[in-house]
């Protein structure tokens, strides 16, 4: 059977502190893909996340500002420096690049679904859609 060339792929989230990457991979399972966030900006290991493999990486990035307007958070501007760090080898190896500032989340999910009919990724499941 000819699928048309389109194809199931896992599909991993990572992004600095507020990012959206719970609300992205929430999205996308809604949607019927096998999708997961992945909180790489905590590790000591910038490489953790290719233990996962991932089919499609996507990585979300949003300034410091933002992230204090979306959290409450207790630590500085130096935690956040540290968490672009960790993410530079996944900020390489990402098919996606979003900034997620000024986003409401239905944009941010809306157009990462764009990105992956472009890229012909098969959706796991297709119901209520």
């Amino acid at each position: 059977m000819d699928d048309g060339g389109w194809r199931r792929a896992k599909i991993m989230i990572v992004g600095n502190c507020a990012s959206g990457k719970s609300t992205l991979a929430k999205g996308l399972r809604e949607l019927g893909y096998e999708a997961h966030g992945f909180s790489q900006e905590h590790s000591y290991s910038s490489k953790v996340w290719t233990r996962r493999n991932p089919d499609i990486l996507i990585l979300l990035q949003c300034r410091y500002e933002t992230i204090k307007e979306r959290r409450d958070i207790a630590w500085g501007l130096e935690t956040y420096k540290k968490q672009l760090q960790t993410l530079e080898h996944a900020r390489r190896h990402a098919h996606l690049i979003v900034a997620t500032d000024g986003l409401h989340p239905e944009e941010l999910v809306a157009d990462v679904h764009e990105f992956l009919q472009k890229q012909r990724i098969q959706r796991h499941r297709i119901d209520n859609v």
